[in-house]
């Protein structure tokens, strides 16, 4: 699915877009999925805005941004549930990580029509740490994403640099690390964009009349484990290619309560 000079290339960068992994059927049947857990959710107790706060816009503008954000949508519709284990989603994992990937957790982010929110630059790993840092985010375009409504920004090689310091482990010194210092990633829907969990990445406000709807995989080696026990989803470790070496410890060190 890519070439040995674009694995290389994603090992350099930190990040890489793979263009058409999913077909115009397979987009459509996510973007219908969304539609319908957006839907239930507004019917539910569990509907609210996931919009960051901080410093990072004046509150006028804050409190008029919406973000759609909701964990484990393959627990939602089987749609993500495929689209998690594609074959062709596969073959990429098995040379940007390894033999043996798995499943961390996944979510859907929509920024809607003219009032989608930012995110602030951040890295993931403040979120779910691990020991060897191969966890990286498949980041699933179901609309066209460019400048005008919020596509993902990558700061290339940003990963080398290690964990930084972010502010209440959410995002980056704003002052320090503008959305402005990214490299835009526009992309179609159906496009991929890999990014190792230590790449900084952010978005800027969608201001277009068009909706920017993503879902997010997150995956990693099967051997690199967390540093701390954070971060836990249903599901979590679900074998996505090879095998898990570490009979002892395929689950998270979770209690039911």
């Amino acid at each position: 699915m890519i070439t040995a000079d674009e694995a290389e290339f994603y090992r350099d960068n930190g990040y890489l877009l793979v263009k058409g992994v999913f077909d115009g059927r397979e987009v459509e049947e996510m973007r219908r999925a969304t539609g319908k857990i957006i839907e239930r959710a507004a019917h539910s107790k569990y509907d609210k805005n996931h919009a960051w706060q901080g410093d990072y816009l004046p509150p006028e503008e804050l409190k008029k941004l919406v973000l759609k954000g909701f964990h484990d949508v393959h627990y939602h519709d089987a749609a993500f549930a495929r689209a998690a284990i594609h074959p062709n989603m596969a073959a990429i994992l098995s040379q940007l990580i390894g033999p043996n990937v798995l499943l961390h957790h996944t979510k859907m982010l929509v920024k809607p029509p003219e009032n989608g929110a930012a995110f602030p630059m951040h890295q993931d790993y403040p979120y779910f740490p691990h020991t060897n840092h191969t966890m990286l985010a498949a980041s699933v375009h179901l609309d066209r994403a460019d400048t005008e409504n919020g596509c993902l920004c990558v700061v290339p090689g940003s990963h080398k640099a290690g964990p930084l310091p972010h502010i209440g482990t959410y995002y980056l010194n704003h002052k320090e690390h503008p959305i402005s210092s990214g490299t835009p990633c526009p992309a179609e829907a159906g496009d991929v964009l890999f990014f190792n969990y230590l790449t900084i990445h952010g978005s800027d406000c969608n201001r277009s009349e068009r909706p920017r709807r993503n879902v997010l995989f997150q995956y990693r080696e099967a051997s690199d484990l967390p540093v701390r026990n954070v971060h836990f989803d249903w599901g979590m470790g679900l074998m996505v290619c090879g095998e898990n070496p570490n009979f002892s410890s395929v689950k998270p060190n979770y209690q039911i309560v």
